[in-house]
């Protein structure tokens, strides 16, 4: 029952959020600022991350296919595949999920306990948009920068295990990342990105802009930030593959 009532309110919120910006630029300044707090201070997990998930899919897949029929440069082949259709998109947006989507919660339900929001809004100001939309748009510019970036530094350090560690050479390697390449795969991953981006930043907005109580809720609604984020990430991942592998 609460979760139809969330989605019904969810629903009703949404014209607030697209309405007519009072001042542009001001908009553009908090987008900006947007931005700036998502990709360079998500940066460095991101890479982290993703690096060590290259060189470890290396590494399993060498070991798997080792003494057996398939070529050697079917690694890189792998590597590529799995960070391009999978874990580039879905394994970033979850990362963020935990870091901006509960920094986000936090930073509104805050204003809201603070009754910041509730002075805004004596001003004339649409709160639901101010707050929200410039979050969404810098979400939908950097997060697919971002999964980008997982993928470049995914791939390179498959490229370092494979070559380091695994026993290939870089000509297999690269041959087998250009091996059966297919473009289709690219734009599904910037389908994900750009669609788990809203879905970061729309269910942590909501949680703390509704968010009541103290300090305990505050920290209940990071929580489900980040928890219902996840979560629904993972139902649209298996959606957009069967819409667009089906």
């Amino acid at each position: 029952m609460q979760l139809i009532k969330d989605l019904g309110q969810f629903i009703a919120w949404l014209p607030d959020i697209f309405s007519k910006p009072e001042n542009w630029g001001m908009y553009y300044k908090e987008t900006v600022r947007q931005m700036y707090d998502i990709g360079i201070g998500s940066m460095s997990i991101v890479m982290l991350i993703s690096g060590f998930i290259g060189a470890v899919t290396a590494i399993q897949f060498s070991y798997q296919l080792s003494g057996g029929f398939i070529p050697d440069y079917y690694i890189g082949y792998i590597v590529r595949d799995i960070m391009i259709i999978e874990m580039a998109a879905t394994l970033t947006c979850i990362v963020l999920a935990g870091k901006v989507g509960s920094t986000m919660a936090a930073e509104i339900g805050g204003m809201r306990q603070k009754e910041h929001i509730d002075a805004m809004e004596i001003m004339g100001v649409n709160t639901s948009s101010y707050l929200v939309l410039p979050k969404l748009i810098a979400s939908v510019i950097v997060i697919p920068l971002l999964v980008t970036i997982a993928l470049i530094v995914g791939i390179s350090g498959g490229y370092i295990a494979a070559t380091y560690v695994a026993g290939l050479t870089p000509v297999e390697f690269e041959k087998g990342l250009r091996f059966l390449f297919d473009p289709y795969n690219v734009v599904m991953m910037y389908v994900k990105a750009i669609t788990f981006s809203l879905i970061i930043t729309s269910v942590a907005c909501f949680q703390g802009y509704f968010v009541s109580g103290g300090s305990i809720e505050l920290g209940q609604a990071s929580t489900r930030a980040v928890v219902f984020g996840s979560i629904n990430i993972l139902i649209a991942d298996l959606i957009i593959a069967l819409l667009l592998m089906g």
